[in-house]
């Protein structure tokens, strides 16, 4: 498994957070302990756990050092993601 602890939080995705009410304390569980992570496309991968019945999905592009963390979301679709 890729190891997404490092990843850095790049501004625009600390506005994306702020703006879906997404505390960075459970981006950063999602991050030092993810259900699961999925590639998206060459080099970015999105990590996601259920926290507080919600599915927080977090972007990242691992194609660079240290990571960064592009965008987060949360939804209670949790099956459809599932997979």
């Amino acid at each position: 498994m890729i190891d997404l602890r490092h990843a850095v939080i790049k501004e625009h995705a600390r506005l994306q957070m702020a703006k879906r009410q997404i505390a960075e304390a459970d981006v950063r569980d999602v991050l030092n302990r993810p259900e699961a992570v999925i590639s998206v496309r060459p080099g970015r991968v999105v990590a996601h756990s259920v926290i507080d019945g919600y599915l927080i999905r977090v972007f990242v592009d691992i194609d660079r050092e240290p990571s960064e963390v592009v965008t987060a979301y949360r939804t209670s679709k949790i099956e459809k993601y599932r997979s």
